[in-house]
């Protein structure tokens, strides 16, 4: 399946859950709302012309207005990528867990907590594992991040 191809595909078949952003480089880019990404999760997972079963990589983004997720997904078999990102509120900064659809989302959905302070719902083990158990100093991956002790590098 081509690039062209494949964003033809998801367009058709997951409209009203999935709307294309950009084309990319190489990968299409779509949006999924909040409430709706784990039930596309699996049905992305699940479709049989799709079958997305790698999920290569979570990012979360401090836009200084809002948060942005990334999921990138691939099919190992039939050799496509595609990437899922969904825009939230400072003040919603929750999202559901997709572990259950790609077991390798748990560290990733685990940093986001850590790092943004974006909460993962239904996560089995949200738990510190980069920063120190005692940490108490905010979220040091959000734009306004300030800690009285962090000595941030100068700029070039």
């Amino acid at each position: 399946m081509t690039k062209d191809e494949l964003r033809d595909y998801i367009i058709g078949h997951f409209e009203g859950k999935l709307t294309l952003l950009d084309t990319g480089r190489y990968d299409p880019i779509f949006e999924v709302k909040p409430a709706d990404l784990v039930e596309t999760a699996r049905a992305l997972r699940d479709d049989e012309q799709l079958r997305f079963d790698f999920f290569c990589c979570l990012s979360a983004v401090d836009t200084g207005e809002r948060f942005e997720a990334v999921y990138s997904l691939a099919s190992i078999n039939d050799k496509h990528r595609v990437d899922i990102k969904i825009f939230f509120p400072y003040d919603a900064a929750e999202l559901d867990s997709v572990q259950e659809i790609w077991p390798a989302a748990n560290w990733y959905e685990r940093e986001m907590w850590e790092l943004f302070g974006i909460n993962i719902r239904n996560h089995n083990n949200l738990t510190r594992f980069l920063l120190s158990e005692d940490w108490d100093q905010g979220y040091p991956m959000r734009k306004d991040w300030d800690a009285p002790d962090f000595i941030r590098m100068p700029e070039l």
